[in-house]
């Protein structure tokens, strides 16, 4: 029997949100779960929710998940090694030919595709530097050599974790930052919702895609933002490379400095004009006006605070 759609990546963030959306509005014997643990079969089951194995190290486990998989979302893994990323990606996409997931068809739109979930640096375009991008470039260009029919989703970075990208705190003073920018940061709730609604329209056969929020926001006003929630007093402060990497030294997470390294490179893209680019589809798939940035953060803050993001801390067990 035929799957019309597998969920990869269910336990996480994103997947979870797109998985909420199937859940809600499709027949139960349409969708599945994957996630890289047979531990979490048992959660998804007891919800009434099929569920395979498919962990990305594995190659032979991927084949037998994808089997009869109609469209397969093909979450990206969150590691921040490039080449792990690639290693592990490629064996996603053996894994989707060898299964037969879809075949494009010339002139015609399938019914069939992968979707990938990719990140907003650089819009739609391939030149971004940034080193978070390198590997969703790599993969896009993976799959443009295969006969996969793909749709690559540039999903707009989460406003979620707006604190590991400002190396914010609840106890920090100052935030240090060696350039500012603006951002379309995009809740991530929303973004899945989008996702498993573009899932559900088709098409969009071989392309890139980009959701994002409808407005932007820089650092500098998001450290606005948080004194005027929170009645702080934060500082925002532009410094030289090695003024910053010499204050990340000493990160309340425990993040190493070879992770800020890397971090110049986002806020140089940043810089210039990489995330600030928006479009009209996530919209148009929602049926509403994203939620804005601003009142993204604004609710984080009046909800908590203290608001936290797990990836803010490597210190943490």
């Amino acid at each position: 029997m035929t799957l019309k759609y597998l969920i990869t990546g269910a336990t996480g963030g994103l997947g979870a949100s797109v998985l909420s959306y199937f859940v809600a509005n499709l027949p139960a014997s349409e969708y599945a779960a994957a996630s890289s643990k047979e531990a979490n079969r048992k959660q998804f089951e007891d919800q009434g929710i099929a569920f395979r194995v498919a962990d990305y190290d594995d190659p032979s486990s991927l084949k037998t998940a994808f089997q009869d998989v109609e469209n397969l979302l093909f979450v990206s893994t969150s590691t921040f090694d490039v080449e792990k990323r690639r290693k592990q990606h490629q064996s996603f996409i053996n894994a989707a030919q060898e299964a037969k997931v879809q075949h494009a068809i010339p002139s015609l739109t399938s019914a069939s595709q992968v979707w990938y979930t990719s990140l907003a640096f650089g819009g739609k375009g391939p030149d971004s530097k940034a080193d978070v991008q390198q590997a969703h470039l790599l993969t896009e260009e993976m799959m443009r050599k295969t006969d996969l029919n793909f749709t690559s989703i540039r999903e707009g970075l989460y406003v979620d974790a707006f604190p590991v990208f400002m190396g914010w705190y609840p106890s920090s003073s100052t935030v240090c930052l060696p350039a500012d920018g603006k951002v379309a940061f995009t809740l991530r709730a929303e973004l899945g919702e989008a996702t498993a609604r573009l899932m559900v329209r088709g098409g969009y056969d071989r392309e890139i895609v980009l959701l994002t929020a409808q407005e932007t926001v820089t650092f500098s006003e998001i450290v606005d933002i948080i004194n005027e929630t929170t009645d702080r007093q934060v500082q925002f402060k532009i410094v030289d490379k090695e003024e910053f990497l010499t204050v990340k030294a000493d990160d309340e997470g425990g993040k190493p400095v070879a992770f800020f390294k890397a971090l110049i490179l986002w806020y140089e893209g940043i810089a210039k004009g990489e995330t600030c680019i928006i479009d009209p589809l996530m919209e148009d798939l929602l049926g509403r006006k994203p939620v804005s940035p601003r009142e993204a953060i604004r609710g984080f803050l009046k909800e908590n605070r203290n608001y936290e993001w797990h990836q803010n801390y490597a210190n943490r067990g």
